[in-house]
Formats: C-alpha cells, sequence, structure tokens
C-alpha cells in the first residue's frame, strides 16, 4: 500500500508548563514548537506528498499547515476526528506531576489495555479508532495515487505510539516502550502482507528517499541493503502517557 509518515504536533504551552491538554480547545504551538513545526515541513518538503490528514485539535491543524506551506505541489489537507487526541476525561487539564501520584497513573504505564480514563474512553478504545482511521486513509490514498504514494497524518503522542504498535504486532501493554516526540516523523508501510516500520521518532535528517517508490513486496532474507540515500538512522525524541519536560523532550503522558 501506500506510505504514511505520522507526524506528532510540535511542542505546545501544555507542555511547556506540564499540563494534560487532552482535547482542551485552544492550546496552540509555542515558539519551539512552532520552530519544530517549521523544520518539520522542511524536512517532508523533499517528498512530494499527496495528501495531509490532521488531527481536529489546533496544535495539529497548525503543524499540518507548516507541512503544506513548505510543499510545492500544495497537496489537500484535511481533518479526521479519529486522529484526535485520548479522551483523558477528569485527568484532562491538570498538572502531570499531580496524576503521577494516582493509582491509574501506575496501569497507565503497565497496562494500558486495562485503563479506561474516569470519565473519558479506554486506551484500548483510542488504539482502535486511530488505527482504523490510519488504514481507511491509507487505502484510499492508494486507490487513488499507486502504492508508491506518500502521505502525512498529524496527531499525538499516545495515537502515533499506539499505530506504531499495531504495525509493530505489538501487545498495546508494550507501547510505553515506543517514543514519539514533539514534531518527529515515524514511517510505516502498509504492505500487501504486512506493514512495515520504516522509522520511527525521527527529527532529523534527510527525507528524499521517500521521493522514490518504496518496494511493498516480501522482507529480503538477510535484511536488503536498506532504502536509498538513507543512512539508517532514527534519531531520539519523545512520546505519551507520557510527558515531555519544558524543552519538548522526555517523560512520560503527553498530548
Amino acid at each position: 500500500m501506500a506510505t504514511v509518515l505520522l507526524v506528532r504536533h510540535g511542542r505546545t504551552t501544555a507542555n511547556a508548563t506540564r499540563l494534560l491538554a487532552g482535547r482542551t480547545a485552544g492550546v496552540h504551538l509555542d515558539d519551539l514548537g512552532r520552530d519544530q513545526a517549521a523544520l518539520t515541513g522542511e524536512r517532508i518538503a523533499a517528498v512530494p506528498v499527496v495528501r495531509v490528514v490532521s488531527s481536529p485539535l489546533v496544535r495539529c491543524e497548525e503543524t499540518a499547515r507548516a507541512i503544506v506551506e513548505r510543499q510545492s505541489g500544495a497537496p489537500p489537507s484535511s481533518v479526521e476526528s479519529d486522529l484526535t487526541e485520548c479522551d483523558y476525561g477528569l485527568w484532562q487539564g491538570r498538572r502531570l506531576s499531580d496524576l503521577a501520584s494516582e493509582d491509574l497513573w501506575r496501569v497507565v504505564q503497565s497496562q494500558p489495555s486495562a485503563v479506561v480514563f474516569p470519565g473519558g474512553e479506554s486506551m484500548a478504545g483510542m488504539q482502535a479508532r486511530a488505527v482504523a482511521a490510519i488504514r481507511r486513509h491509507d487505502a484510499a490514498v492508494e486507490a487513488k495515487h499507486g502504492p508508491g504514494a506518500v502521505w502525512v497524518a498529524v496527531s499525538h503522542g499516545d495515537i502515533i505510539k499506539s499505530i506504531l504498535a499495531d504495525a509493530l504486532g505489538m501487545h498495546l501493554d508494550l507501547f510505553q516502550r515506543l517514543e514519539a516526540g514533539p514534531a518527529s516523523v515515524s514511517i510505516v508501510n502498509y504492505g500487501a502482507s504486512r506493514p512495515r516500520v520504516l522509522a520511527t521518532n525521527t527529527d532529523s535528517g534527510d527525507l528524499s528517499w521517500l521521493a522514490q517508490a518504496i518496494p511493498s513486496g516480501d522482507a529480503p532474507v538477510g535484511g536488503g541493503a536498506g532504502a536509498p540515500g538513507t543512512d539508517g538512522g532514527a534519531p531520539d525524541a519523545d512520546g505519551g502517557p507520557s510527558t515531555p519536560d519544558a524543552d519538548g523532550r522526555r517523560p512520560r503522558i503527553i498530548t
């Protein structure tokens, strides 16, 4: 199938003050977040993407705009409600330091498949609707543009980590082992026989190799020679229930 670039929004004012924004309206990128989004847009500019799909929350729309503005072909963009942030219910708007003292926090870290946020949704439900949305859009992109097409989905830390876990064949209870930092790019190709995760949590590096069609056949025995023009690296960043420090990096519940 096609190839999707999973982009997390840049750092926000809530990230910087360590609040769990959740679905709170009006949470914008801060100055660093705008710079991060611009850098990500520049990284992706070397790739002719055919569509940009975004969570409806403003921080994702701002990040998506930075990507579209740097594309020479002005790809169409749209909003997908199933890529919105997890509904954290009564946890929304609270300080992460306070939430870390609650019993549910430990379950979020060790057994997220069992978590239902008070007044909100389950993490299993979050993953199911996000994965379904990505696969639906990916199939539509391939049907219209062919298996070499590349598109972008802009979403949130926990959403992206749950999509990556599914693509990797990981149980949701292991998804806290993954990271999805502010404005990071992860890459998944949904091949005919299985998804292939080509990169996770990258925040720098040349993506021009994606402009070439990515083969979607069987995995080469011995690992193959790698994608054309890549160095095989995937820099670090961060992800969520997780929580970035004030500079946009590390710890554990993100939004």
